[in-house]
């Protein structure tokens, strides 16, 4: 088997050729033998027909042997003669021509002048084509019947024939075929070495991103280039995004090893001493301390994309976590000089209380990411309200949820920054994330992904900003 597609393809193609040269021929083959003998026989026939009133006149004189040597001697050579009797045997005339091993009946139906043709086997040891023209009728003592015959050569002539033409099929079959073979393996080889050396260049990070790659070829193919070209598009945003986290990762870890390099410098050399030494060694904790809640950040991330850490799901009220929350933060609220408060409940005596199914851990983590984002972007004398309402029919979220919202009073996001507020390390103003790591929003998505919901950022007239988290109240099977 060959090992390009190029190969196999030509490959196929010569086998079914070969395949249909061989059918081709054992059907002509077939065919010509059968016309071959029916002409033999039909010859055999009008030859006798020609000498049938001579005989019929022989039989009634009785000198049947005589005419039948007499046109022993007049048919072309070749061909034998005999006298069948009712029952099919042969007449002993003194003819020196092989006679059938077997009886060739004549059935009592035919009538004076019809002509029964076939094959039978002869003392010669081979298959001779006859025709028998009947002269008497049935019930008649003697001959009843005169067999002409010559050796069955149908089969040499088919096979003849056969040569003779099948050459011209196999020059068509090669002209018509061969460009066809070529055309094929073309249309199938070419957009797969196109796809073979895109797929090498995107497995080599040192390769530029190079156009979408042309779609083109029998459907399976244009249906794998068109998912190739997908694949190299969402590296090269992959890419691009990696970049960029790299770059915001070590600008956030930069400013603490700083610092900690910093302090510990002074430390060592003995510059800090006394309190000085005490600030120092907070200040080493702090940043410390700092650096794992980004490090442990990261990790939820990934753990929350890979589905690394389920979610454990029970009833929950919503206005009751509003309320935990808020009692939370109170203390860092009043020493921030901000109004944190929980959204006043609607007093319809028809409305439904907030209740759905979700992971009290995961909901407490959202919640809290939200108002610490909300405190760093609000200044001292700022409201923060916790809000949570029923919502139907929200665009990624399965049946009735439940949107938590945190809404402050502070600058709101910049331009462009409510469509990029949830990105790992996307600080668009820092009086929005101020000491932060940048990953707090961004696990607030995750996390509301993992509940089969979604995450909101908008901007507020005239000013503040509205951060939500739109959760289903009941978890979506599929």
């Amino acid at each position: 088997m060959p090992a390009s597609l190029t190969g196999r393809i030509i490959a196929a193609f010569g086998l079914l050729a070969v395949v249909l040269w061989l059918a081709i021929g054992a059907t002509m083959f077939v065919v010509l033998r059968g016309l071959h003998a029916d002409a033999t026989s039909s010859s055999l026939a009008d030859i006798a027909q020609t000498f049938a009133v001579r005989l019929r006149g022989a039989v009634a004189d009785g000198e049947v042997r005589r005419v039948v040597n007499q046109i022993r001697g007049e048919v072309t050579a070749g061909v034998t003669i005999h006298l069948l009797a009712a029952g099919g045997q042969v007449v002993d005339v003194g003819l020196p021509d092989p006679a059938p091993t077997l009886p060739i009946t004549i059935p009592t139906a035919m009538r004076i002048g019809d002509t029964l043709t076939g094959t039978a086997p002869f003392a010669d040891g081979q298959t001779h084509d006859y025709a028998a023209l009947v002269l008497r009728g049935p019930n008649v003592a003697g001959s009843r019947a005169i067999l002409l015959s010559s050796v069955d050569r149908s089969g040499a002539d088919a096979l003849r024939d056969v040569g003779r033409s099948l050459p011209i099929v196999i020059l068509v079959t090669i002209l018509v075929g061969a460009p066809l073979g070529l055309v094929l393996s073309r249309s199938v080889a070419r957009p797969l070495e196109r796809l073979a050396r895109r797929t090498s260049e995107l497995v080599d990070p040192t390769a530029p991103a190079g156009p979408p790659l042309p779609v083109g070829g029998p459907k399976e193919v244009r249906q794998l280039t068109e998912r190739v070209n997908a694949v190299a598009a969402e590296l090269a945003r992959s890419r691009a995004r990696e970049g960029e986290l790299l770059a915001d990762l070590r600008h956030d870890l930069r400013t603490p090893l700083t610092v900690i390099g910093g302090y510990a410098a002074a430390l060592a050399d003995g510059t800090a001493t006394g309190q000085s030494a005490e600030r120092a060694a907070a200040a080493i904790v702090e940043e410390t301390a700092r650096l794992e809640r980004l490090v442990a950040q990261l990790g939820a991330i990934e753990r929350l994309r890979t589905g690394a850490d389920a979610l454990h799901l029970e009833p929950i009220d919503a206005v009751g976590v509003l309320a935990t929350t808020a009692a939370r933060f109170a203390s860092a609220a009043r020493a921030a000089g901000i109004d944190l408060a929980v959204a006043d409940e609607p007093n319809s005596p028809n409305a439904a209380p907030l209740a759905l199914a979700a992971d009290r851990l995961a909901l407490d983590r959202i919640l809290g990411n939200l108002v610490d984002n909300a405190m760093a972007a609000t200044s001292a004398g700022g409201t923060i309200r916790l809000e949570a309402r029923r919502v139907d029919d929200v665009a990624g979220v399965h049946g009735p949820a439940i949107a938590f919202a945190v809404v402050d009073d502070g600058p709101g996001f910049p331009p462009g920054g409510t469509d990029r507020a949830f990105e790992r390390f996307y600080r668009g103003d820092a009086s929005r994330t101020g000491p932060g790591s940048g990953l707090g929003l961004s696990i607030v998505r995750e996390l509301a992904r993992a509940h089969g919901g979604t995450a909101i950022a908008e901007n507020l007239v005239p000013r503040g900003a509205r951060v939500s988290v739109v959760v289903p109240m009941q978890p979506h099977e599929s």
